[in-house]
């Protein structure tokens, strides 16, 4: 072969190189944290975890989480901005397909830039009655599928596939479960034994809400609409005696209640 038809890619530099494995190692630190808060809050925010551990979900612990994997994704990230051999701009890491950019470069940032969205909302939002905040929340989900497509294709694009691909999935297995069962409706859930079903007769339900113990958090309405309403002026109004087709959505909300503020009488939680 002609030697003057080939083309000479030269090695990187010992700077890049070490540039490329910060940008790898956190990265996989993000992608595993990722999922982690994913499965942390699904758990919390059903009390499905009550069902494994005995105990209540800390909630605290979904928060550090996402806060790690902001930390680590956003040092992903940056530092592409430190590479000497290959220019990568700042209107790369906010814009997707600025410079001309691949298809996993933009699933990366809008992912991550979804993802510091719904944290941010959460945080201001704490404290605050505003129903809308909860479903921007569950914009997390398509946040998450975004970067993990990211993760895959990065991966696959960088050689490390082969490496990285157990464990890869050993991770996002769990998420993806628990994000399928998360939407399901709880008529599915009871068929699969997550949720209890009503056993002959229905009986009669009472709800009661501890207004010193419920924050307005709206988690209530999310689960159950037509039984939980928090109003404009920040008062929470609901059905004290649900019907029995709301039963299952209302022991959801029950469990859900990060405060538990929400006692049934007639039914089991």
């Amino acid at each position: 072969m002609n030697s003057a038809l080939l083309a000479v890619i030269p090695a990187p530099s010992p700077h890049d190189s070490g540039v490329r494995d910060i940008a790898a190692l956190s990265a996989r630190f993000a992608y595993v944290t990722m999922c982690l808060t994913l499965v942390w809050g699904v758990l919390s925010a059903t009390g499905w975890i009550r069902r494994v551990t005995g105990h209540e979900a800390l909630r605290g612990g979904h928060v550090v989480l996402a806060v790690f994997s902001l930390a680590t994704g956003v040092v992903h990230g940056l530092s592409y901005l430190f590479l000497d051999d290959e220019s990568f701009g700042v209107l790369a890491l906010l814009i997707p397909f600025a410079g001309g950019g691949f298809a996993r470069h933009a699933a990366g940032v809008v992912g991550l830039e979804l993802f510091i969205a719904v944290s941010v909302t959460a945080a201001v939002r704490r404290g605050a009655a505003d129903p809308r905040g909860q479903r921007f929340h569950q914009a997390g989900y398509f946040a998450v599928g975004l970067l993990a497509i990211h993760s895959w294709l990065g991966a696959s694009a960088n050689g490390n596939l082969a490496t990285v691909w157990l464990g890869g999935i050993t991770v996002l297995t769990p998420a993806v479960v628990l994000t399928v069962l998360r939407v399901l409706p709880p008529r599915a859930l009871v068929l699969l034994g997550l949720l209890e079903g009503d056993t002959g007769r229905a009986e009669p339900v009472r709800i009661s809400v501890d207004d010193k113990k419920c924050h307005r958090y709206a988690i209530c309405q999310a689960e159950a609409p037509q039984v939980f309403q928090l109003q404009g002026d920040g008062q929470l109004r609901y059905l004290r005696k649900p019907g029995a087709k709301q039963v299952p959505l209302v022991q959801a909300a029950a469990r859900a209640c990060p405060m538990r503020a929400i006692r049934l009488q007639g039914a089991r939680r």
